[in-house]
């Protein structure tokens, strides 16, 4: 990697951060997780072509604006074959397993169980288009499940060693409920730890992503070891743009130094714009509010109709963000 991502994460290790070094990743994987429906819905109902989804990776990517793309390896060819990366400051990436708890076709109720792992994507095929992918987990305090999940990310450890292919490490919270003696939060933060514990150097992920459970979580998985493990977020569902940057805030604000979101930058109304909000809410220390207010600006300049009223996308509508603003 000698793009900023490599550049970057070489200062967070060194305990140089500033906020100018804070890592955006665009997720477009989505064609993993939602099929058809991945590219969105046209006015009349029916879904767009891929391509659309692509040439937002590729408006993105020329825009600078983020460090990593992430694909599915079949996006990742198609890009590659344009050249999009050639002298790019963007790393691309690929998701390299596809666990059924991120099935979300439509129909479908695969992440109402507990996942089970699966991969499609080929290392061997991955190395030529992209030098970084995405492995993902899931915890649910099931001793059989876990016990799964962590061989099968073992042999994926051995085969991404032997294939060069370096990769950051996503863990999900289960999207079904469960119990634990303790707060999910801590109970999530001493299985990462534990998981990556017995790890190499050579072996272990570039960063972590995980969901935002709060200060306190966020802050002790943060600080536990930075060098070895560097924290970032999840964007999860689109929300309003009020949540997309009170989310980065607070999540910057207590140690996370990465932000992967998927639809947050892909279903807002402009991806760039948004892209650019993020930068703001970090870089210049704008609140959320001034950040969606200055975004607003934007899209006025640029002729484009917000979605929202300002007044209905100042609302924040995740309950964890409202806790702790």
């Amino acid at each position: 990697m000698t793009r900023t991502l490599a550049r970057k994460l070489a200062t967070i290790r060194d305990g140089a951060y500033r906020p100018q070094d804070f890592i955006i990743a665009d997720a477009k994987d989505g064609d993993m997780a939602f099929g058809c429906a991945a590219p969105g819905a046209a006015d009349d109902g029916r879904m767009r072509p891929m391509q659309v989804y692509r040439d937002d990776m590729v408006k993105v990517t020329q825009s600078g604006l983020v460090d990593i793309m992430l694909m599915s390896l079949s996006s990742a060819e198609a890009l590659a074959g344009e050249n999009v990366f050639d002298g790019s400051p963007v790393t691309p990436a690929v998701r390299l397993n596809d666990t059924t708890d991120i099935w979300h076709v439509r129909g479908g109720s695969y992440p109402k169980r507990m996942m089970r792992n699966f991969r499609t994507a080929r290392l061997d095929r991955v190395k030529p288009v992209a030098p970084l992918g995405l492995y993902s987990v899931t915890f649910y305090n099931d001793l059989d499940r876990d016990h799964a999940t962590l061989e099968a990310f073992a042999a994926f450890r051995n085969e991404a060693s032997a294939a060069g292919v370096d990769y950051f490490l996503e863990v999900f919270n289960p999207q079904i409920p469960v119990s634990v003696e303790s707060d999910f939060a801590f109970y999530n933060n001493d299985m990462i730890a534990r998981c990556l514990a017995g790890v190499a150097g050579r072996e272990r992920p570039v960063f972590l992503k995980a969901a935002y459970n709060g200060p306190a979580a966020t802050e002790e998985i943060a600080s536990y070891d930075p060098t070895n493990l560097i924290f970032g977020i999840l964007g999860g569902g689109a929300g309003t743009t009020r949540d997309c940057l009170e989310l980065v805030r607070q999540a910057e604000k207590y140690g996370a130094r990465v932000a992967l979101f998927g639809r947050k930058i892909y279903r807002a109304e402009d991806s760039v714009m948004m892209v650019r909000a993020m930068r703001r809410v970090i870089e210049e220390q704008l609140t959320s509010v001034e950040a969606v207010k200055a975004y607003h600006g934007d899209l006025q300049s640029a002729g484009i109709t917000p979605f929202r009223a300002l007044e209905d996308d100042l609302a924040l509508t995740e309950v964890i963000l409202r806790e702790n603003v």
